[in-house]
């Protein structure tokens, strides 16, 4: 009798809410799986479903949103012990359920927080509220690969913008299999998208598209790279979160800063008694 031959799983791209294949075909093996390679030309097709998501997810209340990033935490909670199969630790898989509703929390306290009224002399109310950036390009970290890339995708996604990231490529199936997980919860198509990969091919191109309105450089760890990523960025003016430092520490309080800086703030003025 002949020895049997395993299938492999394969894993694919999540873009617009479902899992197609790279438009080129390839794929990478990643602990006898599968992990489609994605293109630039998939790069692009991420920003589009991206574009088509932000009306949608940031004409939704705050508070919806917050429903729906803890419902995530319920969901990721369910598969607990898949993502320690993978490799993940317990403390890992369950501080990234935590951040989860940590943000989830912020949804509808952030703008009190971050906005407000403003006083200025004369007869008028001067009103700033935050609003969403819009598409963010992402690169998550390598390490802690399940809490890294919770920790950069939730606090884009709680106010209101959408993302394209750019999963390790070093680490992937945290990020594959973070999509079945936000794929069976109540998220919208579109609001996020994850692409595998190497970085050099398709980062740039994220980097440079003109329909991209921020860039986290949170996962680069080449020096040289990153500071190529900002002159492309500079282009259309794209906000840049820098890379992070090497010894960062994922499991600390994770802070407002993530949340506000890919925030636009608006200032309404209205006179007063009319």
């Amino acid at each position: 009798m002949s020895e049997r031959v395993a299938v492999r799983k394969t894993y694919k791209l999540f873009i617009g809410g479902k899992f197609p294949r790279s438009e080129s075909g390839r794929s990478y093996l990643v602990q006898d799986s599968n992990v489609s390679l994605a293109s630039r030309k998939d790069a692009r097709d991420a920003v589009v479903a991206a574009r088509a998501a932000v009306k949608g997810w940031a004409g939704a209340t705050a508070y919806n949103r917050g429903q729906i990033l803890y419902r995530v935490a319920e969901m990721l909670e369910g598969r607990r012990d898949q993502f320690v199969a993978l490799g993940a630790s317990a403390q890992e898989v369950d501080a990234a359920i935590d951040r989860w509703v940590w943000y989830a929390g912020w949804s509808d306290k952030l703008p009190q927080v971050y906005g407000g009224a403003n006083p200025v002399a004369g007869p008028y109310f001067n009103l700033s509220a935050p609003e969403p950036t819009g598409v963010v390009a992402v690169v998550a970290p390598e390490s802690p690969a399940l809490l890294g890339l919770v920790s950069v995708i939730a606090p884009a996604i709680v106010t209101g913008n959408t993302v394209v990231v750019a999963a390790s490529p070093a680490a992937p199936l945290a990020a594959v299999t973070l999509a079945e997980v936000l794929a069976t919860s109540d998220l919208p198509g579109g609001v996020v998208n994850i692409l595998t990969g190497r970085l050099s091919e398709t980062v740039p191109t994220l980097a440079a598209h003109m329909d991209v309105n921020a860039i986290d450089l949170t996962g680069v760890a080449d020096a040289e790279l990153a500071a190529e990523l900002e002159v492309k960025a500079a282009e259309n003016l794209k906000r840049v979160l820098r890379p992070a430092p090497a010894d960062h520490d994922w499991f600390a309080d994770p802070g407002l800063a993530r949340m506000t800086t890919l925030l636009e703030t608006k200032t309404v003025w209205h006179p007063k008694g009319v």
